[in-house]
């Protein structure tokens, strides 16, 4: 009987552990995602030697993965932390050429109903505030949302990711308000290679705007004498319109790049406009302009437009096919992609690709 009670006691105790374990498990969440993006690209004057054709990967968008996690602290008070990779699909590398292993994204934060903050390497808030207003969807096939190439290897692009930031984004009531500042980790020098963003946005029912400005200050003072940037800010805007099948976008970007030289300031305006049709629960269509005014002597001023189709063959997966054509003025070379640079003042190019998300 003893005995009986003794086997008895020990079970109730292992049930009672394993359910405090399953309990305290339950509170906690990893979950690995990503996108896996490729297809075939033709360009024409992809250099003097004519056009191209080619393996792309990312064509809709870059190619990643990565794994995000939250642990229930209690309280309404989670802490969190997301670690991301790019991948060219084309060649099995890291997609960036500095070889980092989590380049996109790594950091750790906590999140209340007050909002949360975060720590380490992370997009800007311009960057994921301004990604809903982007008809094409920053893709590099084809947009210039992010930046363009028209004068060599001048991009007056939008301000994306920094290292050594911290990040509070919240919401409240329709309103979201992102703040990020970037250390630039210099002795002696709380300015020398720093950075700092903010963006506003407000939501209600079909309508949605933001505003947000950054600054990012030149290494002048640190280990690196060799650059001359002042500083590079950026101002931009979005607003959007659901009308329920169709959803119109527009944005708008203020670039300008101060040097400690003599160098005359770089400065420009970016405006973009389109809009994405629901044709069938199955096929889309995405539509895009995009013009920069080049306000310095190289006047090239721009000018990209873009169209996508895209069928799901399921909720993860896509086929796509994209089109672009860019042009610019005063025989300067444009490129349709953000990444390379032209080899005339006109590019047109198809991209057919497919994409799926896990």
């Amino acid at each position: 009987m003893k005995l009986s009670m003794k086997k008895a006691t020990v079970g109730v105790t292992c049930a009672g552990l394993a359910g405090f374990a399953a309990s305290a498990h339950a509170q906690s969440s990893v979950t690995l995602y990503g996108i896996v993006d490729a297809g075939v690209e033709y360009v024409n004057h992809a250099s003097k030697d004519g056009g191209a054709a080619r393996l792309v990967s990312g064509g809709k968008n870059t190619s990643r993965w990565g794994l995000r996690g939250a642990e229930d602290l209690g309280g309404g008070l989670k802490a969190v932390f997301q670690l991301e990779s790019g991948i060219n699909i084309a060649n099995g590398q890291f997609d960036d050429s500095s070889g980092a292993i989590f380049d996109r994204r790594a950091t750790i934060g906590l999140k209340n109903r007050f909002g949360q903050i975060t720590l380490g390497r992370n997009f800007t808030t311009t960057y994921d505030y301004m990604l809903q207003f982007d008809p094409m969807g920053y893709a590099p096939n084809y947009s210039w949302a992010t930046s363009s190439t028209a004068t060599g290897g001048r991009k007056d692009g939008l301000f994306s990711r920094s290292s050594n930031a911290v990040r509070y984004d919240g919401t409240f009531s329709g309103f979201k308000f992102g703040a990020m500042y970037g250390f630039g980790n210099v002795p002696g020098s709380m300015k020398s290679s720093s950075k700092y963003d903010f963006a506003l946005g407000y939501e209600t029912g079909p309508f949605a705007a933001v505003v947000t400005f950054d600054r990012q200050n030149g290494a002048n003072d640190s280990v690196t004498p060799a650059d001359t940037t002042n500083y590079i800010q950026g101002i931009h805007a979005g607003l959007s319109y659901d009308f329920g099948p169709v959803k119109a976008m527009a944005g708008y970007r203020n670039y300008q790049r101060t040097f400690h030289t003599a160098a005359p300031t770089l400065r420009s305006d970016m405006y973009w406009l389109g809009g994405q049709y629901e044709v069938t629960p199955f096929i889309s269509l995405f539509a895009a302009v995009y013009h920069q005014d080049i306000k310095d002597a190289s006047d090239a001023d721009p000018t990209l437009f873009s169209l996508r189709a895209q069928y799901a063959l399921s909720k993860r997966t896509v086929l796509y096919m994209a089109g672009g054509y860019a042009m610019a003025r005063h025989d300067n070379a444009v490129s349709l992609s953000r990444d390379l640079i032209g080899a005339a003042d006109t590019q047109t190019g198809v991209t057919a690709g497919i994409q799926h998300r896990f």
